[in-house]
């Protein structure tokens, strides 16, 4: 049987196909299809128990999804704009690069050093990131550590070793007369007060900013948060990180298990940084889909390949 491809995606994706404007890698996906004489459908989004019961012989992507069965990805955007993951495991933090090994003394440092470039061109100097930002350049204090708040994802699918709360009294507790920038999510601002507001009211010293994330990871010494992008962000930067929680860049970065792990991670985050040209060329060079790669196409019919969806059995 000639398996069909189908994309579970969210009514406002699917939407945006109907109007010519299809989201990212969805659209690309279908181009890549569409060049191979293939053709994707379109499904709704569906809870992971009735996915991962579906077992048609057809290749599925979930949008966001956590589905580990046979004929499942899952997909979304691997933190910087324009890169994806396309993942037999899960996104993001559940994503299956957690479990690879990274060796920096394999990579090859001119490779990396020019792949950095490229991402500095992209993001670094047009001070661009996923989230819309500020465009006017903040002054902030230099060599502070810079916390990132997100949303209540990584709370509420378990992903945390602390609250935003004990994660802010930690790093003010263990910043060594460090002043202590804090950044609301994007698109969670209010939650973001709220726990600024919590922290204030008991006395903690900290400075909220709404600052474009890369003046405030040009200005820190360090980055720390749960498991947020801007902690890989940095290291367009030169930060190194310090995370509370689970993620799949672990192998780049310090992780606190605990509140009291903090100055541990902190003074090893500090002076062992990782070589961050050959971190960012292992995690998006070698371990994420390019939007824009020439290789992008190669790449992904590689994927579905690996998750038993050759060629001959999508029926090129």
């Amino acid at each position: 049987m000639t398996a069909r491809v189908i994309l579970h995606m969210p009514e406002r994706f699917i939407a945006g196909f109907a109007k010519g404007k299809p989201p990212l890698l969805y659209g690309r996906i279908v181009q890549t299809l569409t060049a191979r004489g293939l053709t994707a459908d379109f499904a709704a989004d569906m809870p992971r128990a009735a996915a991962r019961a579906l077992q048609d012989g057809n290749l599925h992507i979930m949008e966001n999804g956590q589905v580990q069965a046979q004929g499942w990805l899952n997909a979304a955007t691997a933190y910087l704009e324009g890169f994806f993951h396309v993942d037999p495991k899960g996104v993001q933090a559940a994503s299956s690069i957690g479990a690879r090994a990274y060796e920096p003394a394999l990579i090859d440092a001119e490779q990396a050093a020019r792949y950095a470039q490229m991402l500095h061109a992209r993001f670094t100097a047009r001070r661009h990131s996923r989230y819309r930002q500020m465009g006017a350049v903040s002054a902030l204090p230099k060599g502070a550590i810079a916390v990132f708040l997100q949303g209540p994802a990584p709370i509420r699918q378990g992903q945390a070793f602390a609250s935003f709360e004990d994660m802010l009294r930690a790093v003010v507790a263990g910043a060594e007369g460090r002043a202590v920038l804090v950044k609301p999510h994007p698109l969670k601002p209010e939650l973001g007060a709220e726990i600024i507001a919590t922290l204030q009211a008991e006395g903690h010293a900290l400075i909220a900013t709404e600052a474009n994330v890369h003046d405030i990871l040009a200005a820190c010494a360090v980055s720390v948060s749960i498991n947020s992008a801007t902690a890989i962000e940095g290291f367009l930067h030169q930060k190194p990180a310090v995370i509370f929680g689970r993620s799949d860049f672990h192998a780049l970065v310090q992780t606190a298990h605990s509140p009291s792990d903090f100055p541990r991670a902190l003074h090893a985050a500090l002076h062992s940084p990782p070589d961050y040209t050959k971190a960012l060329y292992w995690y998006f060079g070698q371990n994420c889909l390019d939007i824009q790669a020439d290789s992008f196409d190669d790449r992904l019919m590689a994927i579905f390949a690996a998750a038993g969806f050759d060629a001959a059995r999508l029926g090129v």
